[in-house]
């Protein structure tokens, strides 16, 4: 945990450094934070960022959930929960959980214990699950993606307040997980972005 912390501040500092000597700040950031160090831009997305959050059950070392966090950075999301493995695929983030405020749970008891009384909406399309454009939407809600193939497990869709799907019109039984996160965000902050 150290290390990782050591080594985020000091690629913050190199980049600073970096970009006010005229060298190209190639960090995967909008302009507006080329050349600020990785405190400020973590402060001034803390600052705006929205108040839902996220959380991946992580049964499998999906290689999507790289996908979804970078998708929730985008969206301001502010923090992720990893559910069970703390190892996971961070390639597909790229670098964009560095941004964010990550925290692990053992298991589905300790996320639901560590999170209630926030609403915890599961996203899957399992009988029961209502669509996701008729919720009504709390702000400081947690919207919680599975793995790609077994989906949520039956623990996590217990605990939930409410199961939400997207409608599909196709053949496909359902969407990849990356996929469907992007879509569920979007959906979940529209009105807000």
């Amino acid at each position: 945990m150290h290390r990782m912390v050591i080594v985020s501040l000091l690629a913050g500092i190199f980049a600073t450094v970096s970009y006010s000597r005229g060298m190209q700040d190639t960090r995967n950031v909008v302009d507006e934070f080329k050349g600020k160090s990785h405190e400020g831009i973590v402060s001034e997305i803390d600052r705006r960022g929205v108040k839902l959050q996220i959380a991946i059950e992580n049964l499998t070392r999906d290689f999507n959930m790289g996908t979804i966090v970078r998708s929730a950075n985008a969206f301001g999301v502010r923090r992720v929960h990893v559910i069970g493995r703390r190892q996971w695929n961070k390639r597909g983030a790229m670098m964009t959980d560095k941004y964010l405020h990550v925290y692990y749970h053992e298991s589905v008891s300790s996320f639901v214990a560590a999170v209630k009384p926030k609403v915890i909406v599961a996203v899957d399309n399992v009988p029961g699950s209502t669509d996701i454009r008729g919720v009504a939407r709390d702000d400081d809600a947690i919207l919680v993606f599975g793995a790609e193939g077994p989906g949520l497990s039956d623990e996590l869709l217990a605990s939930a307040d409410h199961t939400v799907s997207i409608p599909q019109r196709g053949s496909t039984r359902s969407l990849n997980v990356g996929v469907a996160a992007g879509i569920a965000l979007w959906e979940w902050l529209r009105q807000d972005i």
